[in-house]
Parts: C-alpha cells; structure tokens; sequence
C-alpha cells in the first residue's frame, strides 16, 4: 500500500498570517475513501529548501499532493522547484496554454475588453501553464487554471476553493485503486495507574501479533475530567481490531492499571 503524504507551501502559514486549511479537509477526504494520511510537511517559500523536499518526494513513490505556490509572482517557486528536482527543462504545457487562455477570454468578455495575446498581464497568466516537462494537468473546477502531476506527486493551488476539490479528483481520479470499503478504525482507553515506560512492553506484543495493528499512547498530565492518564489505543483494519483490543485492554488489567472510559472512533 503507498503512503499519502502531504506538503504545504507559503511564509503566510508559517507566520500566522494565514491559517492552515488544507491538513484537516485532507484528512478527511482520506478518511472517506478509507485511507489515511502517513505525514505532512509545511515549508516556506525557500526555492532551495522546497527543491529538496520534492526531491525526496519524488524519490518516495508516495502519493503526495503539494497545495501552494504555483502562481507566476517572485514569492512562487513550487513549479522551478519541482523542475530543479526532476532535473527537468520548464515549458508550456498545450492544454494548460488552452485552458488559461479560454480563462483570459472568459474575462475579457465579462469586463468588455479586448483581447491582446502579448499583453504583459496575459503573457504573465500563462506563466501559470509553465510546468516541467512531461508533466500531465489537474483540471481546476473553480477558474480553469490547472495544477500539474509528475508520477504520483500532485501540484494544487493554495486557495482551498481550488485546492480541495483538485484533491478529490486525484484521489479519485488517479488512485481509486487505493480505497478501502471500509475505513480505519481506532478503538482507544483511559488508562490512570500507569507509566508509558511501564506498558510499553505491552503495546510492543500487540504490534507484534497483529501486523496491521498500530498501537497508540498519548500522555495527558492536566485532563480536566481525568487528570494525570495515558489514552492507550489500537488502529488499523477492522477484521483485526477486536482482538488487538481485547489482547491491550486484558494487559492493562493485568497490570493492575485501571481503565476510566473506553473510545471508539
């Protein structure tokens, strides 16, 4: 099963200055499809710095999907990045040439101007259908403005109007294959009486009878409902789910641990 990995680019969210919106809405068209993030990555508008991130993406064989920084202004650089990380030329793409001009064209006629194929402004959009070569378009529903692909990486735009649905349609699109009938499930408990170290060995046997099993534990020293405690928890596929469970909540017992509450999710 590939990994789903997920980068996003721009000073603004790294600043403050804007909010994140993409991680959340990705993980949840995942989680639809019965799939599941495996890492997120953001960065600045370094060129240098992105260049290497790609690089290693590209290398991955994940599918990775970049939101950000695809524009044709100095602060965007995710399009000669991915070109200096392909060790590829940039050039025009024909159908991004088409769809940007049928873009241009739309707003002349809502605005009543003329059209001017070597205006700076119109010559400055189609900067916007410059991607490496040999990379294939993602359609953008919002303003025809195309995103890129490149094996299994995917460029989107940072707006979440375009992004999110360029996202659905490369999960659906290209990597149907990977959907799952049914999703992750993650079944979790309270546990007070106990320290990570202590059930480690425990969470470590669990892993090891079920190989698609991942075991959880998240600390929590200030809970206002359960103070001092550790979430313990299994996630994974359904069919192994109830055993993994039953297999960690017998070792808490066990232990000599107690178990305020039990979560399903």
């Amino acid at each position: 099963m590939k990994k789903v990995g997920l980068i996003i680019i721009g000073d603004e969210i790294l600043s403050g200055k804007r909010q994140d919106k993409h991680l959340s809405k990705f993980i949840e068209l995942l989680s639809a499809r019965g799939m599941q993030l495996a890492w997120a990555q953001y960065l600045g508008d370094d060129r240098e710095h992105i260049t290497a991130q790609l690089r290693q993406a590209f290398a991955s064989g994940d599918v990775v999907i970049s939101c950000g920084g695809i524009g044709a202004t100095p602060d965007d650089h995710t399009r000669q990045a991915a070109a200096a990380a392909l060790g590829r030329e940039l050039a025009l793409h024909p159908e991004a040439k088409t769809l940007i001009w049928e873009r241009i064209s739309q707003m002349a006629a809502e605005q009543g101007a003329t059209l001017d194929p070597q205006h700076p402004d119109t010559l400055r959009r189609l900067e916007m259908g410059v991607f490496p070569q040999g990379a294939e378009i993602i359609p953008n529903p919002f303003n025809k403005i195309p995103g890129f692909s490149v094996g299994t990486v995917y460029f989107v735009p940072g707006f979440p109007v375009m992004a999110h649905p360029m996202m659905e349609w490369v999960l659906d699109q290209r990597h149907a294959d990977l959907h799952r009938a049914a999703s992750l499930q993650e079944k979790s408990l309270i546990v007070q009486g106990a320290m990570e170290a202590s059930l480690t060995p425990l969470m470590e046997a669990v892993e090891a009878a079920f190989g698609g099993i991942k075991v959880f534990s998240l600390p929590s020293v200030d809970h206002p409902q359960w103070g001092r405690h550790i979430e313990l928890g299994v996630k994974g596929e359904a069919s192994q789910m109830d055993a993994a469970y039953a297999m960690l909540k017998a070792g808490v017992i066990d232990f000599g641990a107690s178990i305020s509450t039990e979560l399903v999710r």
